[in-house]
């Protein structure tokens, strides 16, 4: 009895180290796999992005006419511009013309950062206009 006890034994031993070496294995290949698939899916959104941000990527010239703001006019005006656009869109509008609205004063955003025209005063003033209410200033 106690042969075949210890043949069991080494049975049960060889079972567990060849089910061990499998599941490793196939843990391997899934992990191989998995980072092959992020690569790719990690490509395809970063194309997916670059495709998005050119067809949103707006001129300064196109966002100006958009908000129909002149040339450098204040940060505050712009700002005054795209909240009353903004929210004429949001009742009577469309999405599609609000992420136009949008779109332009980002656009026109990055043009001022760029050219150093954007003060905190500017920015200060224009986070004022972006939370009054649209009713306080119908009244105005």
């Amino acid at each position: 009895g106690d042969l075949s006890g210890r043949m069991a034994s080494r049975i049960v031993a060889q079972l567990l180290v060849a089910g061990a070496t499998t599941l490793l294995r196939a843990g391997t290949q899934a992990w191989q796999q998995a980072l092959a698939n992020a690569h790719k899916t990690g490509v395809a959104q970063e194309a997916v992005k670059g495709a998005i941000k050119s067809a949103t990527s707006m001129s300064a010239a196109e966002a100006r006419q958009i908000l129909e703001v002149q040339e450098n006019v204040p940060w505050v005006q712009v700002t005054k511009r795209y909240k009353h656009l903004f929210d004429q869109n949001k009742k009577y509008g469309s999405f599609y013309l609000q992420s136009k609205v949008y779109r332009a004063w980002e656009a026109l955003e990055q043009e001022y950062v760029k050219a150093d025209k954007l003060t905190n005063e500017d920015r200060a003033a224009a986070q004022q206009i972006l939370q009054q209410d649209s009713s306080e200033q119908q009244q105005q």
